[in-house]
């Protein structure tokens, strides 16, 4: 019985070794930027694999900052941007870019 409750007591010491002022690094927001030269508003779409998450709208003719959600972000992460143009056909999807926290991608839509 008394071998377990020193067992018991080095548990419970051991469970208490956390250093309390250590705090965790904040991550910094992570950004896309989209300079839509099309004259049709766009809706943006982040992939990462195959989840797509939609970000917001570029305003045609404008340029648009929109906060990438940063649950998506671990490291440096592969993603993929697709501008879903509002009445119309086309939806152009970029290139797999990596993007790290703290980073803003550019995202340049042509005039159509």
């Amino acid at each position: 019985m008394t071998l377990l409750v020193g067992a018991l007591a080095l548990a419970a010491a051991c469970s208490g070794n956390t250093r309390k002022d250590e705090v965790a690094e904040p991550v910094p927001p992570t950004y896309v930027s989209v300079d839509n030269r099309a004259y049709l508003d766009m809706t943006i779409y982040v992939y990462k694999s195959s989840q797509r998450i939609r970000l917001g709208i570029a305003t045609g003719n404008n340029t648009t900052k929109m906060l990438i959600p940063s649950n998506l972000i671990f490291g440096i992460t592969p993603l993929r941007f697709q501008a879903s143009p509002i009445g119309g056909r086309r939806q152009p999807t970029s290139e797999e870019i990596s993007v790290e926290p703290g980073d803003e991608v550019q995202l340049h839509i042509p005039p159509a």
